[in-house]
């Protein structure tokens, strides 16, 4: 080959970098419901939803993950991501899932060819066994299929179902507990080999065929731990379907005290909620906890009612102009609003409990919007996601810079230079505006002193840092004075009248 040349790049080299994708911050937007109906296994735990459908696709119309649901997709605006998680309040059983089967797979002529049918299998530990004489001439679908192998499996410890959602064969050990087990099928020692048919050996794992082991019973609130490490970033708020009291007291702690920030909605029905004597109920106890991340709603009909409490608040678009709003005088389609007096309304309000209400002027509300603490609930979550996109903005100033921010005090002013445009996204969507600072001052800021942006962002000048903080890469303490906006909920009026 000819010789062209010496190569540019030996007199100007050109190189690129280029810098990473910003981190996306957490989702303030998203439910977890955890439920007990077993239709998600603890392998999988989780599953999302985007629409009412979905969820009843999965759990049919009567479940309680799918009323809790409904409320959640029936607010308005519609929320548009749902998470339903799997909580053990009973001890579980050992399952084979087996591979979803292609449509030609699914072809019930492949079955009706069989007439002794065979695979080994074990169940909770034990020896393998044999399964034999399984004759499918006569099945006209794979729920017939199933249907026949369960019949055989009996004996064994087991059953069968066919899972039309997901295309596969689900095997059960009829046993619960951590011992509760059932391996992948095996090859048998006569008869037709059917396990690729099934999609249930472990060749089949490609495909999607895994086993589930049985676990004992777990509290709610090591549930919740499970979620919070596993799929933290995924989920913010919460509500556990079925759990007691001394459940609810014990994740609300949890809640209270984890990071990232999540925040707990609790239903109830008890009508101890409306009397003020009765200091045992669900209201009580978490108001007298101060619990600052939780939230109680009561209705003497739904069982699930913080579900379209939560997704009122939740729809909320943070990077939206004038988008945040409080929950008093909402609405809360599918809840049977309550006709109550108005000492069980003072009830109800002494202790931070919500409550969806008549008025006698043929309209219905929310109110009261709160914590358990007394704090409302849309400051919380709003502080919640003002702390986030903090973390979020100096996270990736960090991350995507190609040099680096020096420690002086140019790169301290570029840290507070992000701090200030998430502050400034607050202001934008109304979570703050301009108003007298009433605290202690700081900085240049004193008490009494008029916040025209709605915030004040410090940082002291870098001189003050001590060389330990230095020679550790740390940044000088930012403070920021935020000023809620706030939002009206009740008016007096005077009128004089002059004659």
């Amino acid at each position: 080959m000819a010789n062209t040349g010496l190569p540019v790049s030996r007199l100007v080299d050109v190189q690129v970098d280029l810098s990473p994708q910003a981190a996306q911050g957490s989702d303030f937007n998203t439910l977890l419901i955890l439920g007990s109906s077993g239709v998600i296994d603890t392998i999988e735990r989780m599953r999302d939803y985007a629409t009412i459908g979905e969820v009843a696709n999965d759990f049919g119309t009567s479940a309680p993950e799918y009323l809790a649901a409904v409320l959640w997709f029936e607010q308005n605006p519609q929320p548009n991501k749902l998470f339903i998680g799997q909580w053990a309040k009973t001890a579980t059983s050992g399952q084979l899932r087996g591979g979803s089967l292609t449509p030609t797979q699914q072809l019930i002529t492949n079955f009706t060819a069989i007439t002794a049918g065979a695979f080994a299998i074990k169940v909770d530990g034990a020896s393998a066994v044999q399964v034999t004489g399984l004759n499918f001439s006569g099945a006209s679908n794979l729920n017939g299929v199933a249907s026949l192998i369960s019949t055989a499996l009996a004996s064994k410890g087991a059953s069968c179902v066919w899972d039309g959602t997901y295309d596969r064969f689900i095997i059960t050990s009829l046993t619960t507990g951590a011992a509760s087990a059932v391996d992948f099928l095996a090859a048998p020692a006569s008869g037709t080999n059917i396990i690729e048919l099934l999609q249930c050996s472990a060749a089949d794992t490609p495909s999607g065929a895994y086993t589930v082991p049985g676990i004992a019973a777990e509290t709610a609130v090591a549930a919740v731990s499970l979620f919070d490490l596993q799929f933290n970033s995924k989920w913010y708020a919460l509500t556990i379907l079925g759990a007691a009291d001394a459940d609810h007291l014990a994740v609300a702690a949890y809640i209270e005290a984890a990071n990232p920030a999540h925040y707990y909605g609790v239903s109830t029905m008890s009508a101890g909620v409306t009397i003020a004597a009765t200091t045992n109920d669900i209201a009580s106890l978490l108001s007298a906890g101060n619990y600052s991340k939780t939230c109680v709603q009561y209705s003497s009909t739904n069982p699930y009612s913080v579900c379209s409490y939560l997704a009122r608040i939740l729809t909320t678009n943070w990077d939206a102009n004038n988008s945040t709003i409080t929950l008093m005088y909402k609405q809360e389609p599918g809840i049977v609003p309550e006709t109550i007096n108005s000492n069980q309304a003072d009830s109800i309000n002494g202790k931070n409990c919500n409550v969806f209400v008549t008025y006698q002027n043929s309209t219905a509300i929310i109110q009261y919007g709160k914590s358990s603490s007394g704090d409302y609930t849309d400051t919380i979550i709003g502080l919640d996601w003002l702390a986030g996109e903090i973390q979020n903005v100096v996270y990736n100033l960090l991350y995507t810079s190609t040099t680096k921010i020096p420690q002086t005090d140019v790169g301290n002013n570029q840290i507070a230079t992000v701090i200030e445009a998430a502050l400034y996204a607050a202001v934008n969507n109304g979570l703050l505006a301009p108003g007298q600072w009433n605290s202690a001052g700081f900085g240049q800021l004193k008490q009494g002193d008029f916040l025209r942006k709605g915030f004040y962002v410090y940082a002291p000048p870098i001189s003050s840092q001590s060389q330990a903080d230095r020679e550790a890469r740390k940044s000088v303490p930012f403070q920021v004075a935020a000023k809620l906006a706030g939002a009206v909920h009740t008016v007096d009026v005077i009128v004089n009248v002059n004659r």
